[in-house]
């Protein structure tokens, strides 16, 4: 089962995404709550292997509880799902690690299945997120004197990112284990300065590295 932790401040809207997972074979919601006020705590005791989250919340917000989390749990898929759609709120929540942005207008069926794309290590975006997200990136400044020495196979799996291929995809496609595919992007994360697949992806495109 696939462990969920949800962060939502509307009470319905939590109740049903949490009966909405619950009934679907492959998951369970772990944790809902209305706000990241203690997200760390909360993810160290329940474990989650995705967390759904809001960005707008009393308390501790949706993008300042992604950079908590970042700062522990730099590989845990967190999946964006709210009412914003305009740039600010989009490249604050890339840049702070979002693995994955969808509108809550996403119908059920999606939803459930983009929660197990990025829990597969994919970056699931509502398609007028995703055009964002690349024109907000290209749009920023390149630092030409940095060649970031990625290896031949972290250039290999970098590039099969580029193509929407999830861990699991990349694993199978190379013959390496999901782990070493971690290891990979971990390490290329660190030489691009990035946070996120999606931030990684987008500065590819921009500096041409694949």
């Amino acid at each position: 089962m696939i462990r969920i932790v949800l962060y939502e401040d509307n009470t319905k809207l939590r109740e049903n995404l949490t009966l909405l997972i619950d009934g679907a074979n492959d998951f369970i919601v772990c944790g809902a709550f209305k706000n990241c006020d203690h997200i760390l705590q909360q993810t160290q005791e329940l474990l989650p292997d995705v967390i759904l989250m809001d960005i707008d919340m009393p308390g501790t917000n949706g993008i300042q509880g992604l950079r908590i989390i970042r700062s522990q749990y730099p590989d845990l898929p967190i999946l964006m799902l709210t009412v914003f759609d305009d740039n600010q709120h989009v490249f604050d929540a890339i840049k702070a690690g979002a693995d994955g942005y969808l509108l809550k207008k996403t119908s059920p069926d999606k939803l459930l299945e983009y929660i197990h794309e990025v829990y597969e290590g994919g970056a699931p975006m509502t398609s007028s997120i995703a055009r964002q997200v690349l024109h907000l990136f290209a749009r920023q400044p390149s630092d030409k004197n940095d060649t970031y020495h990625l290896s031949e196979r972290e250039k290999e799996v970098l590039q099969l990112l580029v193509n929407g291929y999830s861990y699991k995809m990349i694993a199978g496609e190379i013959f390496i284990s999901i782990d070493t595919v971690r290891s990979h992007i971990k390490k290329i994360y660190e030489k691009l300065h990035v946070n996120s697949k999606s931030e990684a992806v987008a500065k590819a495109f921009r500096d041409k590295l694949v």
